[in-house]
């Protein structure tokens, strides 16, 4: 079937649309609905779409757009302070899982039909595309298990920056490895200085641009310009790499480190996001469209082989890596069951290998089979890697306990007192209060580093996690007199107050959240009190102006009061400027709408005015305020203010005006 650029394009989206909706309805990647997409629709299952310029096109942008986002992580201080990890278990499990593929390639090459001769150059490029771990599906579960900061999660990290690191100069050495035998080491020699003459260009001249151009152009404050100047270094550092016969994906990575350098990095991840995102589930749909599920299926017992061995190598290399490094068993089987799977480089370093002819197109198809396998199966391994570990390793068990003990034992002396949950800054801070005011506390926190430095210093705190029923016991929470939940993280929250009103259904929970959005949520899963830090720190700031002029304290500390009762209501909701960040603001808005006399709502009160979704926080009319009440009838030239979302307000807007 033939397709417009158009249509194609809008088949992709729709298709990417109805795949991501429905993987999350299963609270899965959307990466995975992404490749499902792709292998729906492509030209060996239903036929909808084929590979054509335009597809590759969008593949190749979503690959720019990655690059850029990974250089944006690779600051040097972050390197540095991981270089143990990173560039020595990082370095040694891709290594040795190249030179392994490579040895495994050579063993099967003796043994597999003709057609899938595999030469060193196809097993060294398919030993660098298993190489690679998904980033995307692995940091995602981890943070959604609030194991970013455990040993295995830092050892995982570690890992997965040397990846995405590796990836450089592996985009140049697999191009060069399609050329004449004879004409190898000269092709390697002459990418090689074309790269290092390029990248010293781009970092010399680069990083003295850089930052300068950026001021300037944020000093026009214009979101509109800052945007369109990302796109400009992003697409031009790419075109120059491009343009000395390395890839795309090179310069973008160059660009990105140039600007994690500067102090425009946050703002520019943010704005770099909705298009590294959207381009890069479309470069997965492509990948999907290339599995041949026919020559799947006629193959099975290869790609089920190409499926167990990779993953089963990887596994077993990691964790054997990581107990090499110092981890213990348990510690060492989860790094290895997390990285076990394929990853999005690997796709692009497959699809590389196959674009210069490394490798069959039987071959590619086999081995791209198994790949999306094993990313589909990850997040369920990932899921149950605990129960994997505490079966299959004899003294896990044995460390837990320990683990626990030293909690039980830490805490048995205490009664009456407060479990706080995390030991960060707010955690810390309130510590101190409760010691000052002689109040027993006893704090849970998943940094090993902080609670060894902490214990040190004399603080009662302890390893463990606040959201296990084991953890809350040991800290002795039926002897507890309150629980605070010290950190911003709703999805925690909500985990640690599930298992404290199981454990103890009259325990109160004080609860720190971010804004007032899901204050309501927080309550109703048993919360006592939830304190917004935006709105605490609007009242603080408030209160402390209000004394400085003058209003007597009583009055401050009513207004105050009043406010924590309405639940904030009074506060919620802003006018928003050109500098605001959406994912940084309130998604309570408020805007002024002015009736003129055609307005349909003059004549009308306000309660038979379905403003959907919307509120009316005040009205003002001539030169004073009118009481927002059910029975308030508007009148030509009301000033309304309306609060609510984005969308609300500008659906009740039209119905005010209409």
């Amino acid at each position: 079937m033939t397709f417009s650029p158009l249509e194609l394009t809008l088949l992709l989206l729709g298709s990417a649309v109805l795949g991501v909706v429905a993987f999350r309805m299963l609270h899965l990647p959307p990466m995975l609905g992404y490749l499902t997409v792709g292998i729906l629709i492509g030209p060996h299952a239903l036929g909808l779409a084929e590979q054509s310029e335009t597809t590759h096109g969008l593949a190749e942008f979503g690959v720019v757009f990655l690059m850029f986002s990974i250089g944006l992580e690779f600051s040097l201080p972050k390197l540095k302070a991981m270089r143990s990890i990173v560039f020595g278990l990082g370095m040694a499990q891709v290594v040795l899982t190249i030179i392994a593929t490579m040895i495994f390639g050579w063993t099967l090459a003796t043994q597999l039909p003709p057609n899938l001769h595999i030469s060193w150059q196809a097993s060294f490029a398919l030993g660098g595309a298993l190489a690679m771990s998904s980033t995307a599906i692995v940091s995602k579960m981890l943070t959604e298990r609030l194991e970013l900061e455990s040993e295995h999660g830092r050892k995982i990290i570690g890992i997965l920056l040397f990846q995405d690191l590796a990836v450089v100069p592996l985009l140049i050495l697999i191009p060069s490895l399609g050329e004449r035998p004879e004409a190898l080491a000269e092709t390697l020699a002459w990418a090689s200085l074309k790269a290092v003459v390029v990248l010293a260009l781009l970092f010399v001249v680069g990083h003295k641009v850089t930052r300068r151009w950026f001021t300037i152009v944020v000093k026009r404050q214009s979101q509109e310009l800052f945007m369109l100047n990302l796109l400009l270094v992003t697409l031009s550092a790419a075109w120059i790499t491009e343009r000395a016969g390395l890839s795309l994906a090179l310069g973008a990575f160059v660009a990105g480190m140039l600007i994690s350098e500067t102090e425009f990095k946050h703002q520019v991840e943010e704005d770099i996001k909705p298009f590294r995102d959207v381009l890069l589930g479309l470069f997965f749909i492509t990948i999907g469209m290339l599995l041949n599920l026919r020559m799947v299926l006629d193959n099975w017992w290869l790609v089920l082989l190409l499926l167990c061995a990779p993953v089963l190598l990887k596994f077993a290399l990691i964790a054997g890596l990581a107990k090499v490094f110092g981890s213990s068993d348990g510690v060492s089987m989860r790094v290895g069951l997390a990285l076990a799977q394929a990853g999005e480089f690997g796709f692009v370093l497959l699809n590389l290998a196959a674009d210069h002819h490394l490798m069959e197109s039987y071959l590619v198809q086999v081995v791209l089979a198994s790949m999306v396998l094993s990313m589909l199966l990850a997040p369920f391994i990932i899921a149950q890697s605990d129960k994997i570990v505490m079966k299959f390793s004899s003294n896990e068990w044995m460390m837990q306990s320990l683990q626990l003990t030293k909690i039980a034992s830490r805490a048995m002396s205490t009664n009456k007192h407060v479990i706080v949950c995390g030991f960060g800054r707010s955690g810390q801070r309130l510590a101190t209060l409760l010691a000052e005011e002689k109040i027993d506390y006893h704090a849970l926190d998943m940094d090993p580093e902080r609670v060894q430095e902490a214990q040190t210093a004399g603080a009662q705190v302890s390893y463990g996690d606040a959201g296990r029923r084991e953890s809350l016991v040991a800290a002795g929470i039926y002897r507890a007199s309150a629980v605070v939940i010290s950190y911003a993280d709703t999805a925690s929250a909500l985990r640690v107050l599930r298992q404290v009103n199981e454990l103890t259904p009259a325990m109160p929970v004080i609860v720190r959240s971010y804004d007032d959005t899901d204050l309501d949520r927080l309550k109703a899963a048993g919360a006592a009190e939830v304190v917004p830090e935006i709105m605490e720190g609007s009242l603080m700031l408030a209160s402390h102006a209000l004394v400085m002029l003058g209003v007597p304290l009583r009055r401050v500390v009513h207004r105050v009061q009043a406010a924590r009762e309405e639940r904030y209501a009074s506060l919620r909701g802003y006018f928003p400027g050109m500098t605001d960040v959406e994912e940084e603001t309130d998604p309570e808005r408020l805007h002024t709408v002015t009736l003129t006399g055609g307005a349909g709502s003059v004549g009308r009160s306000l309660g038979s005015l379905d403003l959907d979704g919307a509120e009316v926080a005040s009205i003002r009319r001539g030169k004073g305020g009118v009481e927002v009440a059910p029975e308030t009838v508007l009148q030509a030239g009301d000033v309304v203010v309306l609060r609510g979302a984005a969308d609300a307000v500008n659906r009740a807007e039209q119905r005010l005006l209409r």
